[in-house]
């Protein structure tokens, strides 16, 4: 593998992104990848192409494509050695492939690029097959940019909840649809085995609790099929790092802040010690002079 790293737009993820990014983009392929497993798999707009690399450690066959030559040639060369992975250069909007060519197409972060959405998406049922499976992520318009005051440069057309649905359902009859947001959450979970069930609880500054994530989504992704979503499919998906970056990254923070507000007390304290020290003598008076001749 290459040591040979693609520029950071601003935009695109690469694998050397840290904390909140990081978990975000890796966390969609880790949930696809139990769906990739033994699969011809079709990765639109793979970008760098770590999710491609990641896919194809299980699937059968894996395709990644992106509309950038230099995004394609980076890849081929870090993730080209692998087997049952390759590369090409093509529009994810126009796709050359033929009919039911792919069992899984993975496509994170690409909707809201393009104003063609709906070439898009037609695209991608064409090339499954008919018990194929699509899995796509999308910013929530409502809460990625209007309740953040926010607006992304390079995104053409974000969508709400609503949208997403009306765009995918003429195409699948069966769409799953899970919320992502990175959250600060205490875990438990039993040592005995692989989790089998899981129970979330919400709480709020007034103690009042509610069952469930009670979060407004910041990201969508939906599985799509045409008759029968797969049956792994689970309620909730959790994703980690074991570094704990975000931990390391937190905890640095306090540090530093910390010692910056000791060090602002201790400028602080010198600046009225200074301003005492050059502050002019109290006038004196007649009787002041009378009482010291």
């Amino acid at each position: 593998m290459s040591d040979d790293r693609l520029p950071f737009t601003g935009e695109r993820f690469t694998p050397e992104c840290v904390r909140e990014i990081w978990y975000e983009h890796w966390h969609r392929y880790a949930f696809a990848r139990t769906l990739a497993a033994g699969r011809r798999v079709l990765d639109a707009a793979c970008g760098e192409g770590y999710g491609s690399a990641l896919l194809a450690q299980v699937a059968a066959d894996v395709v990644g494509v992106d509309i950038d030559p230099l995004a394609i040639a980076h890849a081929a060369a870090r993730y080209g050695t692998q087997s049952h992975l390759r590369f090409e250069c093509a529009d994810a909007s126009a796709l050359q492939f033929p009919d039911r060519s792919f069992d899984l197409v993975t496509s994170f972060e690409t909707l809201e690029h393009l104003a063609a959405q709906e070439e898009l998406v037609a695209g991608f049922a064409r090339v499954l097959a008919d018990d194929g499976v699509l899995v796509i992520s999308s910013p929530d318009k409502r809460t990625y940019s209007e309740q953040a005051g926010f607006r992304n440069e390079y995104h053409v057309r974000e969508l709400y909840r609503e949208e997403l649905l009306d765009l995918l359902l003429p195409h699948f009859g069966e769409v799953r649809l899970y919320a992502q947001k990175l959250l600060f959450q205490s875990a438990l979970w039993a040592l005995d085995g692989a989790p089998a069930r899981a129970e979330a609880h919400t709480g709020a500054a007034d103690g009042s609790l509610a069952e469930g994530f009670d979060h407004a989504p910041m990201y969508y992704v939906a599985v799509c099929a045409r008759r029968v979503l797969p049956d792994a499919l689970p309620d909730v998906s959790l994703f980690g790092d074991r570094e704990e970056s975000v931990y390391a990254h937190y905890n640095h923070e306090i540090r530093k802040n910390m010692g910056a507000g000791a060090r602002i007390a201790e400028l602080e304290a010198e600046v009225e010690r200074l301003r005492l020290a050059a502050a002019p003598a109290p006038a004196r008076d007649w009787r002041w002079w009378r009482r010291n001749r």
